[in-house]
C-alpha cells in the first residue's frame, strides 16, 4: 500500500496544478475557489538510477517508488469541517502558499502575505488537535474509573495539551511508545510531516526571491519545515513540452532540472522513506522502504515468501554499478556482499534476495 499524502492550501494557491504536475494528471484549474471534489492519483518518485540500470538491463518495464497523492479542497470560511476530515486521511502533507501576483486570480484574503497564510492553515491543524484533546479528556474525567490503558492515555493527552498550548506540533510531545500507542486512534494532525511549496511567479524566479521570503523561511526553520520555492505555471509550460524541448529550455532557463521532481523527492525524504532496487531483464524497479528496515523486512515487500524463506541478500552499491557499470566486473572487483537478515538496507542498494521455501 502506497504511503498518502494530501495537498493543502487556501483556495486559488495552486494546489490542483501542483497534484497535475505529480501525478501527470488533467485536473481542472479554473479560477473557481469552491471545489468539494477530492482529487486522489499515484506520483511517481523521479530517480535517475533507475534511467541508468536500464540503460545495462535494457528491461521489460522500468518501476518507479511512488506515493499515492491526495488534491484536498482549499480551506474556505464554513468548510473546515471537510477539509480537516480530507486531512486526516493522509500520511504527510504539502501545504502550497501563494506568493504569485495575479490580477486575474484574486487572494481570497484580498491581498498577498504568505506567512499569514501559512500561519493561518497551521492554526486550524493545531485548533483541530486541540479540540480532540480536550474531548477526550473531558469524556475519560466523566467516566466512574480511571486505571489501567485509559490511565496511560489521560497522562498522554494532558502531556499533549501542554504542547498544544505553548504552539508546539504533537510530533514535539515526547511520548513513549506506550502512550503513542493510546492516543494514535485520534488521528493527530500536527504529527504529520509536512514541507511547503510556495507558488512564485517568473519574475520572482528570476530575481531569486519573493515578497515575505524572510520571514516565510525563519517562520519554517523554527518549525522544522522544509520550504521550496517553485513556479507552478512554469512548470506546467514543461511538462507540455517535448523531452527534446523540455531539456533545451531548461537550459535556457539555467533550472538544472524540473521543480516538480524537486518536491517529490524532498517529501519523500520527508517522510523517512528510501528506496532499494531490483534489477534484471524483466524489471527494474525501487522499492519503497522506511530508512531503518533489516534485510529480511525488506525481502517482504518483494513478496511475503521471500521474506519467509529468507537465507541471505546480495548487495551491491549503485555508485559502484554505476561507476563500473557491469555486475560481473563488480563481483571480479570483490564489491558485491553477502548480508543476513538484521543488515540494515540503504538507500540505493541493489539486492538480490536469497531464498528457499
Amino acid at each position: 500500500m502506497a504511503l498518502t499524502c494530501g495537498i493543502i492550501g487556501l483556495p486559488l494557491v495552486g494546489k490542483t496544478t501542483l497534484f497535475n504536475l505529480l501525478t501527470k494528471a488533467d485536473e481542472e484549474t479554473s479560477n473557481y475557489s469552491g471545489r468539494t471534489k477530492t482529487n486522489v492519483r499515484v506520483a511517481e518518485i523521479p530517480d535517475r538510477r533507475l534511467d541508468f540500470l536500464a540503460g545495462i538491463y535494457h528491461p521489460k518495464k522500468v518501476v518507479p517508488a511512488v506515493l499515492e497523492v491526495t488534491d484536498v479542497p482549499g480551506l474556505n470560511p464554513g468548510k473546515g469541517a471537510a477539509f480537516l476530515a480530507a486531512v486526516r486521511e493522509v500520511d504527510a502533507l504539502i501545504h502550497v502558499v501563494r506568493a504569485f501576483k495575479s490580477e486575474d486570480v484574486p487572494h481570497v484574503d484580498g491581498n498577498l502575505n504568505p506567512l499569514r497564510d501559512m500561519e493561518n492553515i497551521n492554526a486550524e491543524l493545531f485548533l483541530a488537535d486541540l479540540q480532540m484533546v480536550e474531548t477526550r479528556l473531558e469524556r475519560i474525567a466523566a467516566g466512574k474509573k480511571i486505571k489501567g490503558e485509559t490511565l496511560v492515555e489521560q497522562r498522554a493527552l494532558q502531556q499533549c495539551q501542554e504542547v498544544l498550548n505553548d504552539e508546539k506540533p504533537l510530533s514535539e510531545a515526547g511520548l513513549t511508545d506506550e502512550e503513542w500507542q493510546a492516543v494514535y486512534s485520534l488521528g493527530f494532525l500536527t504529527t504529520k510531516p509536512m514541507i511547503v511549496v510556495v507558488n512564485i511567479d517568473e519574475e520572482h524566479l528570476q530575481e531569486g526571491g519573493f515578497d515575505g521570503g524572510d520571514s516565510v523561511a525563519a517562520y519554517a526553520q523554527k518549525k522544522g519545515i522544509p520550504v521550496l520555492a517553485i513556479c507552478l505555471e512554469l512548470e506546467a509550460e514543461i511538462a507540455r513540452l517535448e523531452p527534446g524541448e523540455r531539456d533545451l529550455f531548461l537550459e535556457e532557463m539555467g533550472i538544472a532540472e524540473p521543480g516538480i521532481e524537486r518536491v517529490a523527492r524532498a517529501i519523500y525524504k520527508h517522510l523517512g522513506l528510501i528506496s532499494f532496487l531490483t534489477v534484471g531483464a524483466d524489471e527494474v524497479r525501487a522499492w519503497t522502504i522506511e530508512k531503518v528496515t533489516r534485510a529480511r523486512e525488506a525481502a517482504g515487500k518483494v513478496h511475503t515468501d521471500i521474506e519467509r524463506g529468507f537465507i541471505r541478500a546480495e548487495v551491491v552499491k549503485y555508485d559502484d554499478m554505476e561507476k563500473l557499470g557491469d555486475m560481473a566486473k563488480i563481483k571480479e572487483n570483490g564489491l558485491a556482499r553477502l548480508e543476513g537478515k538484521d543488515y540494515l538496507v540503504q538507500d540505493g542498494d541493489i539486492v538480490d534476495f536469497r531464498f528457499n521455501i
